[in-house]
């Protein structure tokens, strides 16, 4: 295929006493889509970053075209053509989306006094999304997008940056199975026009329909690259973790008890309309939908995030008032939220804090905290959910994706409470981590918990729930029974599918 457009040779980078790259050796082809998995942890985001002049390698070489470079910061990547799509999109939450896509390109008035040109932005906006086939509102402000949203606006700055390489990490965490399709689209579209992507993804199903090649990266090293066409997820599962995965979803079979959690007439604006539904003692339901469907609205209006104008909860059938998370907490509701940086984490706070911090709502003495007993619980957890850490004093913002969502998993488990609502709780975690959340569910349900798992994953909902809420429009259009669950009926219902007459 001639000389890569981008080439690594024995790339070094001590990230920490605990960690390091080692000795990366990686190419990248013209008009190729690269995938480079491992679990979490693995070093994938740092040496992204390495690439995208975010961090600075401590030695080796970096090759583009066959010519040595030093980047040395993001505005030399930039230069390079190099762009990066994080996992959480570094956005400006109080711009536009149209102006967030084409924010840093020439589209002034007047190049003297840099006025900018928002009729030219907003029409070029317009235009591109209408090219790429998505539908969002260009006008809206980022901050009042959900995650998918605000990752499809990411990968659309990189479409107009006219870039060589663009690093893809985990683009596809928030996205439903149309949506990744469409991204797929866009990624054709690109490799047509030459470009180069390195893809980084837990989701390996994607990563054998969309990339060319695969490299996994295992703490810390390449232990292999491969073609797609050469090799098969079993294969790859055990180049990852090191050991083989037989059973993805390890699904109990429980008989629920009595029913424990109701929600009747719930409805939120024109956001969500009459949603009803119950749960029951050691049942796992599914809730899911396409991006703007109101999955994610209704868990937080369950805990007291946002508020609804009509409705009522009951638990235990007892009707109960639900205003603010401190509510839900006290009623024993836990909550792993979609957005984990913004919503789940205190990003600046210890990882014994984090860990803990639901189990003072609980209390009335929260004034009197026992810091050995606090940090002795919150290593439990640790060991329990195999949280890659350092030490519990880091800070939560210092952990990789994977590991930050463990943290807040932990959390919730000390806080030792009955319902439980998991918006996304695998996004962005590798397919070994994954097995863990699904076998940390059953233990909940063992124990007599139960679980609200919201998830754009249907995979995900078909192996791990008894029922799946499907919704449209911010309306329940099926409740679905194990037995009965396919990827087809999910998919049917999402989309605006009506009940089939028997």
């Amino acid at each position: 295929m001639g000389t890569p457009i981008l080439r690594l040779e024995n790339v070094n980078k001590t990230l920490s006493d605990y960690f390091c790259l080692k000795n990366i050796n990686m190419d990248l082809n013209a008009g190729e889509v690269h995938a480079l998995i491992g679990e979490n942890g693995s070093g994938k985001t740092s040496l992204m970053n390495i690439i995208a002049g975010n961090c600075f390698k401590d030695s080796g070489s970096i090759y583009l075209d066959g010519n040595p470079i030093q980047i040395n910061s993001a505005l030399d990547a930039q230069k390079y053509g190099i762009t990066i799509t994080h996992q959480e999109p570094v956005l400006f939450d109080n711009l536009t989306v149209a102006e967030n896509i084409f924010f840093g390109t020439d589209l002034y008035l007047n190049t003297s006094l840099k006025l900018v040109n928002r009729y030219k932005i907003q029409d070029d906006c317009r235009k591109l999304l209408k090219k790429l086939n998505i539908n969002m509102d260009y006008l809206k402000l980022v901050k009042n997008i959900g995650a998918a949203h605000r990752q499809m606006v990411e990968i659309c700055r990189a479409f107009v940056s006219k870039s060589r390489i663009i690093l893809m990490d985990e683009p596809t965490s928030s996205f439903t199975e149309s949506e990744v399709e469409l991204l797929f689209q866009i990624i054709r579209q690109l490799k047509a026009a030459g470009i180069s992507i390195i893809y980084i993804s837990h989701k390996l199903e994607e990563v054998k329909k969309i990339c060319d090649r695969i490299s996994v990266l295992r703490d810390g090293e390449i232990v292999g690259t491969h073609y797609v066409s050469d090799i098969e997820m079993p294969k790859l599962i055990t180049m990852m973790s090191g050991f083989d995965i037989k059973h993805r979803y390890p699904k109990l079979s429980l008989k629920p008890g009595k029913e424990v959690f109701r929600v009747t007439g719930l409805s939120a604006g024109n956001t969500l309309k009459n949603i009803s539904f119950s749960l029951k003692k050691r049942e796992i339901i599914g809730i899911t939908g396409l991006a703007g469907s109101g999955r994610s609205k209704i868990a937080k209006s369950i805990f007291g995030v946002e508020k609804f104008h009509a409705g009522e909860i009951l638990i235990n059938g007892r009707k109960v008032s639900i205003k603010s998370p401190v509510d839900a907490i006290r009623e024993g509701i836990g909550y792993v939220p979609e957005d984990r940086q913004y919503e789940g984490l205190f990003m600046y706070l210890k990882i014994f804090e984090n860990i803990s911090a639901a189990s003072f709502s609980q209390r009335s003495d929260v004034s009197i905290i026992d810091l050995g007993d606090e940090k002795h619980v919150a290593s439990t957890y640790v060991d329990r959910l195999g949280i890659k850490i350092g030490n519990i004093y880091n800070s939560a913002k210092n952990l990789s994706g994977g590991n930050q969502q463990k943290v807040i998993l932990a959390k919730w488990l000390m806080s030792e409470s009955k319902i439980f609502i998991l918006d996304e709780p695998t996004r962005g975690i590798d397919v070994a981590s994954k097995v863990d959340v699904y076998n940390l569910m059953n233990e909940l349900v063992i124990k007599g918990a139960s679980i609200i798992l919201i998830s754009s994953d249907i995979d995900e909902l078909l192996g791990m729930c008894d029922r799946t809420l499907v919704l449209f429009q911010g309306e329940i259009t099926a409740v679905i029974p194990r037995s009965e669950a396919t990827q087809e009926n999910v998919l049917y219902y999402a989309t605006g599918g009506k009940k089939k007459d028997n």
